[in-house]
Protein backbone atom coordinates (compact mmCIF):
# COMPACT_ATOMS: atom_id res chain seq x y z
CA UNK A 1 0.00 0.00 0.00
CA UNK A 2 1.36 3.43 -0.97
CA UNK A 3 1.64 6.25 1.55
CA UNK A 4 -0.96 8.48 -0.82
CA UNK A 5 -3.59 5.51 -0.27
CA UNK A 6 -2.67 4.59 3.32
CA UNK A 7 -2.83 8.53 4.44
CA UNK A 8 -6.19 8.24 2.32
CA UNK A 9 -7.24 5.04 4.04
CA UNK A 10 -6.86 6.49 7.41
CA UNK A 11 -8.63 9.67 6.81
CA UNK A 12 -11.02 7.96 5.47
CA UNK A 13 -11.61 5.91 8.33
CA UNK A 14 -11.35 8.79 10.99
CA UNK A 15 -14.00 10.88 9.40
CA UNK A 16 -15.98 7.87 9.14
CA UNK A 17 -15.78 7.25 12.59
CA UNK A 18 -16.48 11.05 13.66
CA UNK A 19 -19.56 11.38 11.84
CA UNK A 20 -21.18 7.78 12.54
CA UNK A 21 -20.42 8.88 16.20
CA UNK A 22 -23.60 10.81 15.81
CA UNK A 23 -25.68 7.65 16.14
CA UNK A 24 -24.65 7.35 19.43
CA UNK A 25 -26.60 10.27 20.61
CA UNK A 26 -28.98 9.74 18.56
CA UNK A 27 -29.77 6.12 19.11
CA UNK A 28 -27.84 5.70 22.48
CA UNK A 29 -25.58 3.27 21.48
CA UNK A 30 -21.95 3.41 22.67
CA UNK A 31 -19.51 4.93 20.22
CA UNK A 32 -16.69 2.35 20.99
CA UNK A 33 -19.70 -0.46 19.47
CA UNK A 34 -19.73 2.09 16.46
CA UNK A 35 -15.89 2.25 16.07
CA UNK A 36 -15.72 -1.93 16.21
CA UNK A 37 -18.25 -2.11 13.66
CA UNK A 38 -16.73 0.39 11.27
CA UNK A 39 -13.07 -1.45 11.76
CA UNK A 40 -15.02 -5.17 10.78
CA UNK A 41 -16.80 -3.56 8.10
CA UNK A 42 -13.30 -2.35 6.23
CA UNK A 43 -11.30 -6.20 7.56
CA UNK A 44 -10.83 -8.99 6.51
CA UNK A 45 -14.60 -10.53 6.91
CA UNK A 46 -16.16 -7.88 5.76
CA UNK A 47 -15.53 -5.12 2.89
CA UNK A 48 -11.95 -7.05 2.87
CA UNK A 49 -10.48 -3.61 1.84
CA UNK A 50 -7.87 -3.84 4.58
CA UNK A 51 -6.28 -7.11 5.87
CA UNK A 52 -4.90 -7.07 9.56
CA UNK A 53 -3.54 -9.81 11.60
CA UNK A 54 -0.91 -7.83 13.94
CA UNK A 55 -1.68 -8.98 17.51
CA UNK A 56 2.12 -7.67 18.90
CA UNK A 57 1.38 -4.62 17.17
CA UNK A 58 -2.26 -3.95 18.30
CA UNK A 59 -1.04 -5.05 21.77
CA UNK A 60 1.64 -2.14 21.28
CA UNK A 61 -0.72 0.70 19.83
CA UNK A 62 -3.49 -0.55 22.59
CA UNK A 63 -1.01 0.53 25.76
CA UNK A 64 -0.16 3.62 24.22
CA UNK A 65 -3.58 4.51 23.42
CA UNK A 66 -4.65 3.24 27.21
CA UNK A 67 -2.06 5.23 28.66
CA UNK A 68 -3.08 8.55 27.13
CA UNK A 69 -7.15 7.65 27.93
CA UNK A 70 -6.17 7.10 31.57
CA UNK A 71 -4.62 10.37 31.55
CA UNK A 72 -6.98 12.18 29.93
CA UNK A 73 -9.52 10.38 32.38
CA UNK A 74 -7.55 11.48 35.60
CA UNK A 75 -6.62 14.97 33.72
CA UNK A 76 -10.95 15.48 34.09
CA UNK A 77 -11.72 14.12 37.48
CA UNK A 78 -12.51 16.63 40.43
CA UNK A 79 -10.93 15.44 43.48
CA UNK A 80 -13.83 17.21 45.99
CA UNK A 81 -16.17 15.11 43.53
CA UNK A 82 -14.46 11.74 44.26
CA UNK A 83 -13.18 12.21 47.56
CA UNK A 84 -16.77 11.11 49.80
CA UNK A 85 -16.33 7.85 47.75
CA UNK A 86 -12.75 7.00 47.54
CA UNK A 87 -13.02 4.29 49.89
CA UNK A 88 -15.97 2.03 48.24
CA UNK A 89 -14.05 2.79 44.72
CA UNK A 90 -10.81 1.76 45.90
CA UNK A 91 -11.88 -1.71 47.11
CA UNK A 92 -14.76 -2.13 44.14
CA UNK A 93 -11.29 -1.29 42.06
CA UNK A 94 -9.53 -4.32 43.88
CA UNK A 95 -11.27 -6.81 45.73
CA UNK A 96 -14.23 -5.65 43.36
CA UNK A 97 -12.12 -7.01 40.04
CA UNK A 98 -10.76 -10.13 41.87
CA UNK A 99 -13.70 -11.44 42.93
CA UNK A 100 -15.30 -11.35 39.90
CA UNK A 101 -12.24 -12.70 38.14
CA UNK A 102 -12.70 -15.50 40.05
CA UNK A 103 -16.03 -16.20 39.76
CA UNK A 104 -16.16 -16.08 35.99
CA UNK A 105 -13.08 -17.81 35.45
CA UNK A 106 -13.59 -20.74 37.60
CA UNK A 107 -17.41 -21.00 35.75
CA UNK A 108 -15.84 -19.94 32.55
CA UNK A 109 -13.67 -23.05 32.88
CA UNK A 110 -16.45 -25.15 33.14
CA UNK A 111 -18.43 -23.92 29.89
CA UNK A 112 -15.39 -23.96 27.54
CA UNK A 113 -13.56 -27.24 28.90
CA UNK A 114 -10.01 -25.52 29.63
CA UNK A 115 -7.84 -25.90 32.46
CA UNK A 116 -8.40 -23.29 35.75
CA UNK A 117 -5.99 -21.50 35.55
CA UNK A 118 -6.66 -20.19 32.28
CA UNK A 119 -10.35 -19.98 33.00
CA UNK A 120 -8.92 -18.00 35.75
CA UNK A 121 -6.81 -15.82 32.97
CA UNK A 122 -10.04 -15.21 31.32
CA UNK A 123 -12.15 -13.72 34.34
CA UNK A 124 -8.91 -11.26 34.87
CA UNK A 125 -9.09 -10.11 31.53
CA UNK A 126 -12.56 -9.30 31.56
CA UNK A 127 -12.83 -7.85 34.92
CA UNK A 128 -12.46 -4.19 34.19
CA UNK A 129 -14.98 -2.04 33.54
CA UNK A 130 -14.66 0.66 30.66
CA UNK A 131 -15.43 4.54 31.34
CA UNK A 132 -15.69 5.68 27.89
CA UNK A 133 -18.70 2.88 27.27
CA UNK A 134 -20.59 4.25 30.25
CA UNK A 135 -20.08 8.14 29.97
CA UNK A 136 -20.70 7.84 25.91
CA UNK A 137 -24.27 6.31 26.98
CA UNK A 138 -24.42 8.79 29.94
CA UNK A 139 -23.76 11.93 27.83
CA UNK A 140 -26.11 11.17 24.61
CA UNK A 141 -29.47 10.13 27.07
CA UNK A 142 -28.19 13.20 29.31
CA UNK A 143 -28.89 10.84 32.40
CA UNK A 144 -27.39 12.11 35.80
CA UNK A 145 -27.33 9.78 39.23
CA UNK A 146 -28.42 10.32 42.56
CA UNK A 147 -26.08 9.13 45.48
CA UNK A 148 -22.69 10.07 43.82
CA UNK A 149 -23.17 7.42 41.50
CA UNK A 150 -21.91 9.12 39.16
CA UNK A 151 -18.72 9.76 40.86
CA UNK A 152 -18.58 6.27 42.07
CA UNK A 153 -18.54 4.76 38.17
CA UNK A 154 -16.00 7.40 37.05
CA UNK A 155 -13.44 6.86 39.67
CA UNK A 156 -14.25 2.76 39.48
CA UNK A 157 -13.58 2.75 35.90
CA UNK A 158 -10.74 4.87 36.00
CA UNK A 159 -8.86 2.52 39.31
CA UNK A 160 -9.46 -0.84 38.23
CA UNK A 161 -7.84 -1.05 34.72
CA UNK A 162 -4.50 -1.49 36.32
CA UNK A 163 -5.67 -4.50 38.98
CA UNK A 164 -7.02 -6.12 35.64
CA UNK A 165 -3.83 -5.81 34.13
CA UNK A 166 -2.16 -7.07 36.83
CA UNK A 167 -3.60 -10.32 37.43
CA UNK A 168 -3.42 -10.84 34.19
CA UNK A 169 0.36 -10.31 33.64
CA UNK A 170 0.68 -12.61 37.05
CA UNK A 171 -1.20 -15.26 35.30
CA UNK A 172 0.63 -15.32 32.46
CA UNK A 173 3.58 -15.32 34.19
CA UNK A 174 2.34 -18.08 36.56
CA UNK A 175 1.26 -20.26 32.98
CA UNK A 176 5.10 -19.83 31.04
CA UNK A 177 6.85 -20.44 34.28
CA UNK A 178 5.09 -22.74 36.33
CA UNK A 179 7.75 -22.43 38.96
CA UNK A 180 6.84 -18.83 40.44
CA UNK A 181 5.47 -19.15 44.11
CA UNK A 182 2.28 -17.83 44.75
CA UNK A 183 4.19 -14.90 47.35
CA UNK A 184 6.14 -13.84 44.05
CA UNK A 185 2.92 -12.98 42.85
CA UNK A 186 1.67 -10.94 46.06
CA UNK A 187 4.68 -9.51 45.98
CA UNK A 188 3.90 -8.29 42.54
CA UNK A 189 1.13 -6.68 43.17
CA UNK A 190 2.21 -4.96 46.16
CA UNK A 191 5.55 -3.12 44.07
CA UNK A 192 2.88 -2.96 41.15
CA UNK A 193 0.56 -0.74 43.05
CA UNK A 194 2.47 1.09 45.99
CA UNK A 195 5.33 2.28 43.22
CA UNK A 196 2.54 3.12 40.50
CA UNK A 197 0.70 5.05 43.38
CA UNK A 198 3.90 6.62 44.34
CA UNK A 199 5.17 7.19 40.95
CA UNK A 200 1.71 8.70 40.08
CA UNK A 201 1.92 11.75 42.92
CA UNK A 202 5.54 12.26 42.80
CA UNK A 203 5.81 12.73 38.97
CA UNK A 204 2.44 14.68 38.63
CA UNK A 205 2.99 16.99 40.95
CA UNK A 206 6.77 17.06 39.32
CA UNK A 207 4.78 17.87 35.80
CA UNK A 208 2.66 20.27 37.32
CA UNK A 209 5.55 22.22 38.80
CA UNK A 210 7.40 22.00 35.21
CA UNK A 211 4.25 23.21 33.24
CA UNK A 212 4.07 26.05 35.59
CA UNK A 213 7.66 27.52 35.63
CA UNK A 214 8.89 26.80 32.27
CA UNK A 215 9.08 29.63 29.76
CA UNK A 216 8.58 27.93 26.37
CA UNK A 217 7.45 31.32 24.16
CA UNK A 218 5.33 29.77 21.86
CA UNK A 219 1.82 28.47 23.50
CA UNK A 220 1.27 25.80 21.15
CA UNK A 221 4.89 23.77 23.08
CA UNK A 222 3.09 23.59 25.86
CA UNK A 223 0.39 20.76 24.71
CA UNK A 224 3.32 19.24 22.98
CA UNK A 225 5.43 19.42 26.32
CA UNK A 226 2.40 18.00 28.46
CA UNK A 227 2.13 15.44 25.05
CA UNK A 228 5.66 13.94 26.41
CA UNK A 229 4.66 14.12 30.21
CA UNK A 230 2.62 10.62 29.77
CA UNK A 231 4.72 8.16 27.79
CA UNK A 232 7.31 9.20 31.03
CA UNK A 233 5.63 8.74 33.46
CA UNK A 234 4.54 5.31 32.31
CA UNK A 235 7.93 4.53 31.46
CA UNK A 236 9.70 5.67 34.76
CA UNK A 237 7.00 3.71 36.30
CA UNK A 238 7.51 -0.13 34.58
CA UNK A 239 10.82 0.73 35.08
CA UNK A 240 10.70 0.85 38.69
CA UNK A 241 8.33 -2.20 39.16
CA UNK A 242 5.38 -0.38 39.44
CA UNK A 243 1.90 -0.39 36.94
CA UNK A 244 2.52 2.37 35.04
CA UNK A 245 -1.32 2.69 33.91
CA UNK A 246 -2.15 3.46 37.43
CA UNK A 247 0.86 5.73 37.91
CA UNK A 248 -0.54 7.66 34.80
CA UNK A 249 -3.97 7.86 35.91
CA UNK A 250 -2.98 9.42 39.41
CA UNK A 251 -0.49 11.66 37.51
CA UNK A 252 -3.74 13.32 35.77
CA UNK A 253 -5.98 13.24 38.64
CA UNK A 254 -2.67 15.39 40.62
CA UNK A 255 -2.49 17.74 37.87
CA UNK A 256 -6.23 18.05 36.79
CA UNK A 257 -6.91 19.54 40.71
CA UNK A 258 -3.74 21.75 40.17
CA UNK A 259 -3.63 24.83 38.51
CA UNK A 260 -1.75 25.29 35.90
CA UNK A 261 -1.18 27.74 32.99
CA UNK A 262 -3.21 27.24 29.39
CA UNK A 263 -4.72 25.07 31.81
CA UNK A 264 -8.57 25.27 29.57
CA UNK A 265 -6.41 24.73 26.25
CA UNK A 266 -4.73 21.80 27.72
CA UNK A 267 -8.11 20.06 28.95
CA UNK A 268 -9.74 20.64 25.91
CA UNK A 269 -6.58 19.09 23.99
CA UNK A 270 -6.02 15.72 25.76
CA UNK A 271 -10.14 15.26 25.50
CA UNK A 272 -9.93 15.43 22.11
CA UNK A 273 -6.75 13.37 22.05
CA UNK A 274 -8.34 10.70 24.37
CA UNK A 275 -11.40 10.21 21.59
CA UNK A 276 -8.68 9.76 18.82
CA UNK A 277 -6.88 7.30 21.25
CA UNK A 278 -10.44 5.44 21.20
CA UNK A 279 -11.31 5.56 17.48
CA UNK A 280 -7.70 4.40 16.69
CA UNK A 281 -7.89 1.74 18.61
CA UNK A 282 -11.50 0.55 18.51
CA UNK A 283 -10.65 0.90 14.68
CA UNK A 284 -7.41 -1.75 15.02
CA UNK A 285 -9.65 -3.99 16.88
CA UNK A 286 -11.74 -4.38 14.55
CA UNK A 287 -9.77 -5.22 11.55
CA UNK A 288 -8.17 -7.73 13.77
CA UNK A 289 -10.88 -9.67 14.78
CA UNK A 290 -12.10 -12.74 13.09
CA UNK A 291 -15.49 -12.82 12.52
CA UNK A 292 -15.87 -16.40 11.76
CA UNK A 293 -13.89 -17.16 15.44
CA UNK A 294 -16.13 -14.90 17.54
CA UNK A 295 -19.37 -16.85 15.70
CA UNK A 296 -17.82 -20.18 16.33
CA UNK A 297 -18.25 -19.94 20.38
CA UNK A 298 -21.36 -17.63 19.89
CA UNK A 299 -23.30 -19.71 22.31
CA UNK A 300 -20.43 -20.46 25.29
CA UNK A 301 -19.17 -16.85 24.74
CA UNK A 302 -23.35 -15.68 25.49
CA UNK A 303 -23.33 -18.13 28.51
CA UNK A 304 -19.89 -16.26 29.63
CA UNK A 305 -21.16 -12.67 29.13
CA UNK A 306 -24.77 -14.06 31.08
CA UNK A 307 -22.57 -15.17 34.05
CA UNK A 308 -20.43 -11.65 34.03
CA UNK A 309 -23.54 -10.00 34.03
CA UNK A 310 -26.03 -11.59 36.57
CA UNK A 311 -23.77 -13.36 38.31
CA UNK A 312 -20.04 -12.25 38.77
CA UNK A 313 -20.30 -8.84 38.61
CA UNK A 314 -23.23 -8.35 40.80
CA UNK A 315 -21.67 -10.71 43.31
CA UNK A 316 -18.38 -8.78 43.48
CA UNK A 317 -20.71 -5.47 43.72
CA UNK A 318 -22.65 -6.30 46.71
CA UNK A 319 -19.84 -8.05 48.31
CA UNK A 320 -17.35 -5.01 47.76
CA UNK A 321 -20.18 -2.25 48.99
CA UNK A 322 -21.75 -4.55 51.73
CA UNK A 323 -20.57 -1.98 54.37
CA UNK A 324 -20.30 1.06 51.90
CA UNK A 325 -23.17 2.71 53.26
CA UNK A 326 -25.45 2.61 49.67
CA UNK A 327 -28.62 1.71 49.45
CA UNK A 328 -29.59 -1.42 48.11
CA UNK A 329 -30.44 -0.03 44.58
CA UNK A 330 -27.48 2.12 44.34
CA UNK A 331 -25.61 -1.16 44.30
CA UNK A 332 -27.87 -2.73 41.76
CA UNK A 333 -27.15 0.10 39.70
CA UNK A 334 -23.38 -0.07 40.26
CA UNK A 335 -23.72 -3.60 39.11
CA UNK A 336 -25.40 -2.90 36.27
CA UNK A 337 -23.14 -0.36 34.69
CA UNK A 338 -20.44 -2.75 34.36
CA UNK A 339 -19.86 -1.99 30.48
CA UNK A 340 -16.80 -4.03 29.70
CA UNK A 341 -14.83 -1.92 26.35
CA UNK A 342 -11.33 -1.43 25.01
CA UNK A 343 -9.19 -2.72 28.18
CA UNK A 344 -10.25 -6.40 27.77
CA UNK A 345 -9.92 -6.72 24.54
CA UNK A 346 -6.40 -5.30 24.68
CA UNK A 347 -5.47 -7.77 27.29
CA UNK A 348 -7.44 -10.74 25.27
CA UNK A 349 -4.42 -10.10 23.05
CA UNK A 350 -1.76 -10.73 26.18
CA UNK A 351 -2.17 -14.85 25.35
CA UNK A 352 -1.78 -14.53 21.62
CA UNK A 353 1.40 -12.90 22.18
CA UNK A 354 2.82 -15.19 24.80
CA UNK A 355 1.52 -17.74 23.16
CA UNK A 356 -0.26 -19.50 25.36
CA UNK A 357 -2.77 -22.16 24.28
CA UNK A 358 -6.36 -21.36 23.90
CA UNK A 359 -5.04 -18.03 23.42
CA UNK A 360 -7.24 -17.42 19.97
CA UNK A 361 -10.39 -19.03 22.07
CA UNK A 362 -9.70 -16.50 24.95
CA UNK A 363 -9.81 -13.69 22.14
CA UNK A 364 -12.76 -14.66 20.90
CA UNK A 365 -14.77 -15.38 24.08
CA UNK A 366 -13.90 -11.85 25.54
CA UNK A 367 -14.16 -9.83 22.21
CA UNK A 368 -18.14 -11.55 22.26
CA UNK A 369 -18.42 -10.85 25.74
CA UNK A 370 -17.62 -6.97 25.54
CA UNK A 371 -19.79 -6.58 22.61
CA UNK A 372 -22.83 -8.54 24.39
CA UNK A 373 -21.91 -6.42 27.62
CA UNK A 374 -22.40 -3.23 25.55
CA UNK A 375 -25.37 -3.79 23.59
CA UNK A 376 -27.44 -5.41 26.83
CA UNK A 377 -26.25 -3.22 29.47
CA UNK A 378 -25.18 0.04 27.39
CA UNK A 379 -28.67 0.51 25.78
CA UNK A 380 -30.83 -0.29 28.81
CA UNK A 381 -28.32 2.05 31.65
CA UNK A 382 -31.13 4.91 31.41
CA UNK A 383 -34.24 2.50 32.00
CA UNK A 384 -32.94 1.09 34.92
CA UNK A 385 -31.64 4.24 36.64
CA UNK A 386 -35.67 4.73 35.99
CA UNK A 387 -36.54 2.04 37.56
CA UNK A 388 -34.34 1.89 40.18
CA UNK A 389 -34.96 5.42 40.67
CA UNK A 390 -31.48 6.65 41.05
CA UNK A 391 -31.39 9.03 37.82
CA UNK A 392 -31.62 12.63 38.69
CA UNK A 393 -32.00 15.50 35.55
CA UNK A 394 -27.78 16.80 34.14
CA UNK A 395 -27.43 20.00 34.54
CA UNK A 396 -25.85 21.23 31.49
CA UNK A 397 -23.11 23.78 31.98
CA UNK A 398 -23.77 26.87 29.94
CA UNK A 399 -20.68 28.10 27.28
CA UNK A 400 -20.14 31.29 27.26
CA UNK A 401 -18.75 33.36 24.64
CA UNK A 402 -15.56 34.38 27.06
CA UNK A 403 -13.26 32.69 29.63
CA UNK A 404 -10.77 32.87 32.12
CA UNK A 405 -7.52 31.06 31.58
CA UNK A 406 -6.38 30.12 34.92
CA UNK A 407 -3.06 30.82 36.19
CA UNK A 408 -0.57 30.36 38.70
CA UNK A 409 -0.85 33.85 40.07
CA UNK A 410 -4.37 34.49 39.78
CA UNK A 411 -6.66 34.75 42.36
CA UNK A 412 -9.89 35.12 40.58
CA UNK A 413 -12.87 33.25 39.35
CA UNK A 414 -15.68 33.26 36.57
CA UNK A 415 -19.08 32.03 38.62
CA UNK A 416 -22.34 31.35 36.99
CA UNK A 417 -24.89 32.00 39.69
CA UNK A 418 -28.63 31.26 38.34
CA UNK A 419 -31.52 33.44 39.87
CA UNK A 420 -34.97 31.31 41.12
CA UNK A 421 -38.16 32.41 42.71
CA UNK A 422 -37.60 34.18 45.89
CA UNK A 423 -33.80 35.35 45.41
CA UNK A 424 -32.95 38.86 46.93
CA UNK A 425 -31.79 39.79 43.21
CA UNK A 426 -35.38 38.99 41.65
CA UNK A 427 -36.59 41.74 40.01
CA UNK A 428 -34.22 44.34 40.98
CA UNK A 429 -31.61 46.68 39.18
CA UNK A 430 -27.76 45.67 39.57
CA UNK A 431 -27.02 48.76 41.50
CA UNK A 432 -29.14 48.12 44.33
CA UNK A 433 -27.59 44.59 45.05
CA UNK A 434 -24.62 46.50 46.86
CA UNK A 435 -22.12 44.40 45.34
CA UNK A 436 -18.65 45.15 46.75
CA UNK A 437 -16.11 46.64 44.40
CA UNK A 438 -14.21 43.29 43.50
CA UNK A 439 -17.66 42.32 41.95
CA UNK A 440 -18.35 42.33 38.58
CA UNK A 441 -21.32 40.63 36.51
CA UNK A 442 -19.50 40.30 33.74
CA UNK A 443 -22.79 38.70 30.88
CA UNK A 444 -26.16 37.71 31.78
CA UNK A 445 -27.39 34.47 30.22
CA UNK A 446 -31.52 35.25 29.90
CA UNK A 447 -33.31 32.33 27.48
CA UNK A 448 -29.97 31.40 25.92
CA UNK A 449 -29.21 34.73 25.04
CA UNK A 450 -25.99 37.05 26.48
CA UNK A 451 -26.44 40.15 26.98
CA UNK A 452 -23.40 42.64 28.99
CA UNK A 453 -25.40 44.19 31.76
CA UNK A 454 -25.46 47.62 32.91
CA UNK A 455 -26.29 49.45 36.63
CA UNK A 456 -30.16 49.46 35.74
CA UNK A 457 -30.56 46.42 34.29
CA UNK A 458 -33.00 44.33 36.21
CA UNK A 459 -32.44 40.85 36.74
CA UNK A 460 -35.24 38.29 35.80
CA UNK A 461 -36.27 34.58 36.77
CA UNK A 462 -34.32 32.19 35.70
CA UNK A 463 -30.91 34.66 34.08
CA UNK A 464 -27.83 32.82 34.65
CA UNK A 465 -25.17 35.42 35.93
CA UNK A 466 -21.64 35.12 35.26
CA UNK A 467 -19.79 36.87 38.01
CA UNK A 468 -15.86 38.05 38.52
CA UNK A 469 -14.70 38.11 41.56
CA UNK A 470 -12.30 36.66 43.92
CA UNK A 471 -12.16 32.81 44.76
CA UNK A 472 -12.65 33.28 48.68
CA UNK A 473 -15.59 35.98 48.09
CA UNK A 474 -17.64 33.16 46.05
CA UNK A 475 -19.90 32.22 48.73
CA UNK A 476 -20.26 35.50 50.16
CA UNK A 477 -21.38 36.74 46.79
CA UNK A 478 -23.73 33.55 46.27
CA UNK A 479 -25.37 34.38 49.55
CA UNK A 480 -25.78 38.02 48.98
CA UNK A 481 -27.17 37.33 45.57
CA UNK A 482 -29.42 34.97 47.22
CA UNK A 483 -30.43 35.60 50.74
CA UNK A 484 -29.21 39.70 50.95
CA UNK A 485 -29.61 39.39 54.83
CA UNK A 486 -26.74 36.15 55.19
CA UNK A 487 -24.28 38.51 54.61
Amino acid sequence: MSLTVALFVTSALLLISIFTSKLSTKFGVPALLIFLGIGMLFGSDGLKLINFEDYQFTQTLGIIALIYILFSGGLDTKWKKIRPIIGTGIILSTVGVLLSALIVGVLASYVLGIELIEGVLLGAIVSSTDAAAVFSVLRSKSIGFKYRLQELFEFESGTNDPMAIILTIGIIQYITTPETSGWSFVWMFILQMGVGLLAGFILGKAITWITNHIDLGYDGLYSVLALSFVPLIYSITDFLGGSGFLAVYLAGLVMGNSVFVHQKSLMSFFDGLGWLMQIVMFLTLGLLVNLGDVMEIAGPGLIIAIILILVGRPISVYLSMMFSGFKFRAKTMVAWVGLRGAVPIIMATFPLVAGLDHAQLIFSVIFFVVVTSVVIQGTTIPLFARWLHVDSPVKLKTRYPIELEPSVDTKTALKEIQIEEGDFALNRQILELGLPDNVLITLINREGKFMVPRGNTVIRDHDKLLILTDHESVREIRLLIKHKSAV
